[in-house]
């Protein structure tokens, strides 16, 4: 497949490693122009080109950029891209590290994915939000492989999720129907399911444990284990 990745931060670099290596062609691109990805072309196989251009590339699109850079993508980006190629976003809130505080995350009115939806104005898949880059590179295993990792794949249109759930299968792990985009705050960071890595039974456990709807309690708790993942992190010198 022709694939546009834009962003070449940690998980826009993994996905380019590996999807070139399965033979798709990907264009790549970020912020700052083709000119400064030179050594990541050489490295992944992919080729550097600009936002507009990645957008424009073929059958799907990833967006895998800090939240707080979306608004800042041009409002025309997706322009003349049909409407059947889906578009994928990886983004997860870090406020203190990272995004600052977005009133409508912190009330619970939206979910990440959805904010991300309303500032491109196109709907988006989540998925690979919630995988270590190091494990989306390098832990792919073939279908039935045991402890093979599991991941999610929320959306609105059964059309694109289709199309995200066969990729996420060819890059080596199992894809899980996350539900609506709505319902993708049980991907997001501070729940059971961001970055843990586990089995397709397992996911579909935690699933049905969180429910569909989210409570003010849920919320809260989940704000709260991020909160405390970030100050970590800082604690550590770590930088997003």
């Amino acid at each position: 497949m022709n694939i546009g990745i834009i962003g070449a931060g940690h998980i826009g670099s993994a996905l380019a490693v590996r999807l070139t290596s399965l033979g798709h062609s990907v264009y790549i691109a970020n912020s700052r122009g083709p000119e400064t990805l030179k050594d990541l072309a050489q490295k992944t196989g992919a080729t550097p080109v600009t936002v507009q251009e990645a957008a424009r590339h073929g059958e799907i699109i990833v967006v895998t950029i800090p939240l707080k850079s979306i608004p800042d993508l041009p409002k025309n980006l997706f322009e003349g891209v049909p409407a059947s190629v889906p578009v994928i976003d990886t983004s997860n809130y870090y406020p203190l590290l990272r995004d600052g505080q977005l009133p409508e995350l912190e009330s619970g009115d939206l979910t990440e994915s959805e904010w991300v939806q309303q500032h491109l104005g196109r709907p988006v898949l989540k998925v690979f939000n919630n995988i270590f880059a190091a494990n989306l590179q390098n832990s792919g295993k073939p279908a039935g492989t045991p402890g093979r990792i599991a991941l999610l794949v929320a959306g609105d249109d059964a059309a694109a999720k289709q199309k995200a759930m066969a990729l996420v299968e060819e890059l080596g792990f199992d894809a899980v129907d996350g539900g609506s985009l709505h319902e993708s705050w049980r991907q997001q960071p501070g729940s059971p399911l961001y970055c843990t890595d586990l089995s397709a039974d397992e996911v579909r456990k935690d699933l049905a444990d969180l429910g569909t709807q989210r409570s003010p309690e849920q919320h809260a708790e989940f704000l709260a284990n991020q909160a405390a993942s970030e100050k970590q992190l800082q604690a550590q010198g770590v930088k997003l």
